[in-house]
């Protein structure tokens, strides 16, 4: 089928690495699983691929690192997929360009739905056209090349890809308050009642990288969240 979808998996253990290739050939993506991120580095240097899902605690290179070097390269979707919930690996992961971060043990649906939404996020984003540019504020949005940009200074603004989707809707809909549980679907394609933490931390980093914007995420309290300017 010419809209399958290519999925690169690194872990080191035997039994992760079957488990998340059969859910996700169920959902008729294309697998190709790797024990060492190296490997999978190798293979994507020779042929690109749709999704990458990283262990970080593997033989040779740290999953972090490989995230980093395709990262320089490639805006593909990364998740990454590790054993250890500490604070650091999980900034670290978000930080560097990740999409998403899984803590084993996980749901494996859990995962698939992610990838889902990913996908979906990206099918959106092609029917956007080339030249469309969103400007609030001192903020411009450029979609065709996803860039920020801070229209007082001139610097552009580097957001992760959740970041920049998280800005983009925000920004398509600044005359509402957008609900909590609408940007977790669109943005995330998950619900309230699944874990958040990514999304939490989004939301904290993107208020940071605007801080020095004239724009703010404000919280609407009990409902969700809203772009505006800052009163001056």
């Amino acid at each position: 089928m010419e809209n399958e979808k290519l999925i690169y998996i690194a872990d080191d253990e035997a039994h992760v690495r079957d488990l998340i290739k059969s859910f996700l050939e169920k959902d008729n993506y294309v697998i190709e699983a790797f024990e060492t991120g190296d490997d999978l580095y190798k293979a994507f240097n020779k042929k690109k691929c749709d999704l990458v899902i990283l262990d970080i605690m593997m033989p040779g290179t740290d999953g972090l690192t490989i995230c980093t070097k395709i990262r320089q390269v490639s805006d593909v979707p990364i998740i990454i997929l590790t054993a250890r919930d500490s604070d650091a690996d999980y900034v670290a992961g978000i930080t560097l360009g990740s999409d998403d971060y899984f803590t084993k043990p996980f749901s494996p649906m859990q995962l698939v739905m992610r990838v889902r939404a990913i996908f979906r996020r990206i099918e959106m984003d092609k029917k956007t056209p080339l030249n469309q540019v969103l400007n609030y504020s001192d903020i411009e949005i450029n979609l065709a090349s996803k860039t920020v940009t801070n229209q007082k200074t001139g610097e552009e603004i580097q957001l992760t890809p959740n970041e920049f989707n998280l800005l983009v809707y925000l920004m398509e809909n600044q005359n509402r308050a957008v609900s909590r549980d609408e940007l977790l679907d669109k943005i995330w394609g998950f619900s309230a009642d699944i874990e958040t933490r990514v999304a939490d931390d989004t939301f904290k980093r993107l208020r940071k990288k605007l801080s020095q914007t004239d724009l703010i995420v404000d919280t609407v309290w009990g409902f969700g969240f809203r772009l505006k300017e800052k009163e001056k």
